[in-house]
């Protein structure tokens, strides 16, 4: 059985790993490192190598330095707090410094129960990929590594499934905002994508843009959502 929640905690706790703590931040080298030296570290590092080649481009405070929460909880606590100070009314970045992100367990960004959690998870997932192919980088010399290394990282197959098909689909932002159900959602699919790029390329930066419209999320909502991930960084 699929327990995405599993699986999205564990890609981005490996990348944590396999950068020394550095997180998103030490991708380039280190990850590359860990992919071609698989008995070095676990099989979390393993897949957070799986998850480097992806972000090689993008996705720098996807672990900030000093994170040390799980991705469902890192990208549901952002979601969380951008969406509540905006329901509040606050502005934008008003706190300034690094943003403490709350536990939203038990609510809609993340869910007590195990097969809402982990249906969740799986939209994550396939929003993060999607986002991670926006820049056009997983090149077919990177997804032949990729596919030669599904198979050994133990995720069963279900998983290693979701991952294959998610790279073989067409980009596609209107299928990825019909992902979610309701607007919290959509500001959480939004935050997981914002987490896995490089806002500030173009491609990215188009594909962001994209996404939030068809998600049909407030631009002020937008704006807090990149204010609090970048006091991740």
């Amino acid at each position: 059985m699929l327990n995405a929640k599993s699986l999205l905690d564990s890609l981005t706790g490996g990348l944590g790993q396999a950068t020394g703590g550095q997180g998103a931040k030490g991708l380039t080298g280190k990850a590359k490192d860990t992919w071609n030296n698989q008995s070095a570290l676990g099989k979390g590092a393993i897949a957070g190598g799986l998850l480097g080649v992806l972000l090689t481009r993008g996705g720098r405070r996807l672990l900030g330095t000093g994170v040390r929460v799980g991705g469902a909880a890192l990208i549901g606590g952002l979601a969380y707090k951008a969406y509540e100070d905006w329901k509040a009314g606050k502005a934008a970045g008003a706190e300034g410094g690094p943003v403490s992100l709350p536990a939203p367990e038990g609510t809609e960004f993340l869910p007590a129960d195990p097969v809402a959690a982990d249906d969740l998870a799986t939209r994550i997932l396939q929003a993060m990929i999607a986002a991670a192919k926006a820049d056009g980088h997983v090149t077919p010399d990177e997804r032949a590594r990729i596919d030669a290394q599904l198979p050994n990282l133990g995720l069963g197959a279900e998983a290693t499934a979701l991952i294959a098909a998610e790279l073989d689909a067409p980009l596609d932002v209107g299928r990825v905002a019909a992902l979610a159900r309701t607007e919290r959602e959509a500001t959480e699919l939004y935050a997981a994508s914002l987490l896995v790029v490089d806002e500030n390329a173009p491609a990215e930066k188009g594909y962001l843009a994209m996404l939030a419209a068809r998600l049909g999320l407030d631009p002020a909502l937008v704006d807090h959502l990149h204010a609090k991930a970048a006091q991740l960084a």
